[in-house]
């Protein structure tokens, strides 16, 4: 981070002096001005000195030749709701003078706290310094932290001048992430397993694409119509298998939820698509998110590793927002594209239009699991109307069960692990209100 600029001039000397700078100079003047009227010359030297003292201690700082550097770490990047991280700043002396007194103080937004102020007495020539301090949000999003700001000040407390640098970085808060256990989904295929199916192996002999012999490798691969067209020995390629695909659902639409802040059903919705998203990550699925809005994440490259796509999608769902949209219909134009695999959705209050269009979906998925919101439970409001509340829910239940999709009814307060055991009994055909009370 490079060091920022300085001051220069009386204007800015006069404007950073302190309250003690401004009383020695108002005092100094004072006493020079009594002694040119009663002739006292020894008072008059005294108010020169006074008067003297502030503006040369300003004069000084201002003209100052050291030079300070910054810089910002934070550990980790991305903290989960909730989670403290921790800041950590380093300033650099990198003149060849040792500094004043420094006092450093670091923007950040109030959500995740007061601003952090550090005082350092003196850093000496090529030396440095480094200080931490705690931050910590309750909401998801991504927070800047910076510029840091640097006041000097001479050693008699005369004059202060602050500093900014330019540099700042970006702190992602990410849902919390709750650890899943182990189960075996609908129509789940796994990314290693017997029955995935290879890239190769679905080609014909005409469609093989060789690659030159190596040491080592097995004759029994030896491609002789490609070495014949070649004139080197060539060799098939190894069947490499197909990783399985899946896609997390999350419907955000602002009528589809209840409730506000943290304990909202929206905040559980983003939670849950985090969660299962990273498990899926994590046992081989090539995972996408995708939104009511019919945007999806990640665009996944050729060589992108676990950490990486978990790390876009977790960016994705830190930012994610409500969305004015009135049905899934966007959603359903991209599934039908690219639909195949399985099928993991969350959403919130559906009427009849949109229970259907989701049934439909399970048509061109492997598998479907739906995690459906009870949205009055988060709302307070869900005793007011039990059975007509109740009986939209069954209904929506109904369709889709019939349509082939494993249906997770999900109120406040319920664990996702425990939902999501429930996951692989479902399937079993037991329902998941008498698991759960079991």
């Amino acid at each position: 981070m490079p060091g920022p600029a300085r001051p220069s001039g009386l204007r800015a000397a006069l404007q950073g002096l302190t309250t003690r700078g401004r009383s020695f100079l108002a005092a100094g003047l004072t006493a020079a001005l009594c002694a040119y009227l009663f002739g006292q010359s020894a008072l008059f030297q005294v108010g020169v000195l006074l008067a003297v003292l502030p503006l040369a201690s300003a004069l000084l700082l201002v003209r100052t030749r050291y030079r300070v550097a910054s810089g910002r770490r934070l550990s980790p990047q991305r903290a989960a709701a909730g989670q403290e991280a921790r800041v950590h700043l380093r300033l650099d002396n990198v003149s060849r003078v040792p500094t004043g007194l420094l006092l450093l103080e670091d923007k950040v937004p109030y959500v995740l706290g007061p601003r952090p102020r550090f005082v350092l007495d003196r850093v000496e020539p090529r030396g440095f310094r480094e200080v931490s301090y705690r931050v910590r949000s309750d909401l998801r999003g991504r927070y800047p932290l910076g510029p840091l700001q640097l006041r000097l000040s001479d050693p008699f407390g005369m004059c202060e001048l602050t500093r900014a640098f330019t540099a700042a970085d970006v702190l992602t808060v990410v849902p919390q992430v709750l650890d899943l256990p182990p189960v075996r989904l609908p129509g789940e295929s796994a990314g290693q397993g017997e029955s995935n199916t290879h890239a190769l192996a679905l080609a014909g002999d005409d469609d093989v694409i060789p690659r030159e012999y190596r040491h080592g490798d097995d004759l029994r691969r030896v491609h002789w119509k490609s070495t014949a067209r070649y004139g080197e020995l060539m060799v098939r390629r190894e069947e490499q298998p197909l990783r399985a695909r899946a896609t997390v659902l999350l419907d955000t639409r602002e009528t589809a939820h209840r409730g506000s802040g943290p304990a909202s059903s929206f905040e559980w919705a983003v939670s849950a698509a985090a969660s299962i998203s990273v498990d899926l990550v994590q046992r081989g699925y090539q995972t996408r998110l995708l939104t009511d809005t019919g945007r999806a994440h990640p665009q996944h490259g050729a060589n992108t590793t676990t950490a990486e796509t978990v790390g876009v999608l977790l960016d994705a769902l830190a930012v994610v927002e409500h969305s004015d949209g009135g049905g899934l219909g966007r959603a359903e134009e991209v599934l039908r594209l690219g639909g195949e695999g399985l099928l993991v959705a969350i959403v919130g209050d559906l009427d009849e239009d949109q229970t259907e269009r989701l049934a439909r979906l399970r048509r061109r998925a492997g598998g479907a699991v739906a995690l459906l919101l009870d949205t009055g439970t988060w709302s307070g409001l869900r005793h007011l109307f039990p059975d007509s509340a109740d009986e939209q829910a069954d209904t929506a239940i109904g369709r889709l069960r019939a349509a082939g999709w494993t249906v997770l009814p999900v109120r406040a307060g319920d664990s996702l692990p425990a939902l999501w055991r429930a996951a692989d009994r479902t399937q079993n055909s037991v329902p998941y209100r008498d698991e759960v009370g079991a």
